[in-house]
């Protein structure tokens, strides 16, 4: 048993199919060669315990379904055996379960594509930040760029865009890989995808290191 309660990573964003279970899954498989991590669905399409029950393998990470109407203190309490606790948030940020986890995590990682539409529907996350900060005054929240493509305007003008949001931007981003589709369909994780995963898993890996820094 962990002699600190885990360190809490919600992945959160109201708008579905901006890779929140993409990011929460390859993210609690890099954290889990640190030390010991769960994944927390949160999801009612469990989308992330479905991803872990495909593989042929355990999966890294411990991934297990988690009711939304828990306490805070009830989740480190549960959780304490480990050292990471990975959110899957449902996307609505106004659901139960969103509330909860923006209340307990010590992170909020925002993933968001390059698109004038999860643009638009990022322009309440401010205000759910510091709304959040009240009941939890240490969060800490971070947008992510998802799905980048490299000679793409849109995805270049993307940082320069949400800069004006007020919640920083991660130096690190993940591209539009068909290896992340991959890791859902086989029930694994990009670092058990050799060769095939390398740029992935380097790109995971500078996430962690980001969300991870004092």
């Amino acid at each position: 048993m962990s002699a600190h309660p885990p360190r809490v990573i919600a992945v959160i964003n109201q708008k579905g199919g901006v890779g929140k279970t993409t990011v929460a899954m390859n993210l609690a498989a890099g954290l889990a060669r640190r030390g010991s991590t769960a994944v927390l669905d949160l999801d009612p399409q469990a989308s992330a315990t479905q991803w872990a029950a495909a593989g042929r393998q355990p999966y890294p990470a411990t991934v297990r379904p988690w009711r939304a109407d828990a306490a805070q203190h009830d989740l480190r309490e549960e959780f304490r055996a480990f050292q990471y606790v990975v959110l899957d948030c449902p996307p609505a940020v106004d659901a139960r379960a969103a509330h909860l986890a923006l209340g307990v995590c010590d992170v909020a990682l925002i993933p968001v594509l390059p698109s004038p539409v999860d643009l638009w529907a990022s322009l309440r996350l401010p205000r759910e930040i510091e709304e959040a900060r009240e009941r939890n005054p240490q969060l800490r929240a971070c947008l992510l760029l998802n799905q980048i493509e490299l000679r793409s305007a849109l995805s270049a003008g993307m940082r320069d865009a949400l800069a004006e949001f007020g919640v920083p931007v991660l130096r690190a981003s993940l591209r539009r890989r068909a290896v992340y589709k991959n890791t859902a369909l086989d029930g694994v994780s990009v670092y058990q995808m050799g060769s095939r995963g390398l740029s992935a898993v380097a790109e995971i890996e500078g996430i962690i290191e980001e969300v991870l820094a004092p």
